[in-house]
Order: C-alpha cells, then sequence, then structure tokens
C-alpha cells in the first residue's frame, strides 16, 4: 500500500456532518470532543485517538466504513452486482490512521456494510489502541495473519501469534498493543448488535 492509498478520514467526517446537517457545535457537544479538535481533524491537522474516533463516530450514527470513504464511494453509484452481493474491490481498498503512525486500518467491507465489518489492522512495534480500555456492545473477532500482538481482556493479557485466533465479547473493556521487534497484521471483523451503536 503506498502512501496515496491513504484516506482522509478528516474529509469524510466533514462531508457526513455536513451531509446530515450537523454543526461543529453540535457534533462536539454530542461527542464530548472539542470544537477546535473536531475543526484540526477535519482539516487533516490533527489524527484521532481510537477513543475520540469512537466518539465521533457514535455522534455522527454511521457504521466505521463510512469514515474510510472520503470521497463519498458510499453515495456513488455502483453496479446491481456490487449492490447485491456488497463487493469492496481491491482498487477501492481505503486505510485510516489512527492516532499514530504506528496503527493503521485497512477496510474491507463494502461501503453498503452495516451489521458486519472487517478489516486488517496494522500495528507497527511500539502501536497501541491506548491507555484506555475500548467498550460497546458488539462481537469482535479476528485473525493474526502476521507477526505478534497483545490482546487485554478485562485486565487479563493474551499473546497472539500468526495462525491465531479469538473471538470475545466487545463490552468486555479492551485494550490492544505491539510490544514486539516485529509488525504484525491481522483480521479484524466486529459483528454489530441490531440495535447497537456502531463504533470502532
Amino acid at each position: 500500500m503506498t502512501q496515496d492509498d491513504t484516506g482522509s478520514i478528516g474529509q469524510a467526517i466533514r462531508r457526513i456532518r455536513k451531509n446530515k446537517h450537523i454543526s461543529l457545535q453540535a457534533l462536539s457537544s454530542a461527542s464530548g470532543v472539542a470544537i477546535g479538535m473536531l475543526s484540526q481533524i477535519e482539516r487533516d491537522l490533527g489524527n484521532p485517538s481510537l477513543k475520540t474516533l469512537m466518539r465521533i463516530q457514535q455522534a455522527l450514527d454511521v457504521p466505521l466504513s463510512a469514515l474510510f470513504d472520503a470521497d463519498g464511494e458510499a453515495d456513488a453509484k455502483i453496479s446491481q452486482d456490487d449492490l447485491a452481493h456488497h463487493v469492496r474491490h481491491a482498487t477501492s481498498r481505503r486505510a485510516v490512521q489512527f492516532g499514530t503512525p504506528l496503527m493503521t486500518k485497512e477496510m474491507l467491507s463494502p461501503p453498503a456494510g452495516q451489521r458486519l465489518q472487517f478489516m486488517v489492522l496494522n500495528i507497527q512495534p511500539g502501536g497501541t489502541s491506548g491507555p484506555s480500555p475500548l467498550s460497546y456492545p458488539a462481537e469482535k473477532g479476528g485473525l493474526v495473519l502476521e507477526g505478534a500482538f497483545e490482546l487485554t481482556l478485562a485486565g487479563k493479557v493474551l499473546q497472539l501469534r500468526a495462525g491465531d485466533s479469538f473471538q470475545f465479547d466487545g463490552a468486555t473493556p479492551h485494550t490492544f498493543s505491539n510490544p514486539y521487534e516485529e509488525p504484525a497484521s491481522l483480521m479484524w471483523i466486529i459483528a454489530h448488535e441490531p440495535a447497537a451503536g456502531r463504533h470502532l
């Protein structure tokens, strides 16, 4: 993946906000993220952490895949076959950097996907989801494709290596990191409950 393949999460957030006729003030109030920070994110002057992005996504009430759609691909006309089978072609795959250059997510789910989202998570040595545990209603799972990483569930540290798979209740407080010397790559899957908010 080249640098040009990395989509602008700020553009996607701004487009969604404007399409929904939500002001920066309203989004700030709903998300708990300061207006100044939101403005920086939308202008690509700030890179949101996982926690911050989760708050923005909740406030906008959109699936994760929408934040990978900086150019409005989901709004564009797609073929009937793509619509029927919910296809995302390799040429339209987007990657977004979260909070740090040490972690990127490459969306595999098609733009039309709502309840099932899957992606490739790339974590460089030292990369982490952040100090604060994540927790929200969704089934999560995955497969380690390359390298190794640590998944912490309710304080219990699981060391997972290439070939290992995992599944857990996303409501369980969790964090993940790569404390090893080699990059880690894993398939990450989120299955949202029908009435649950969509989160990262």
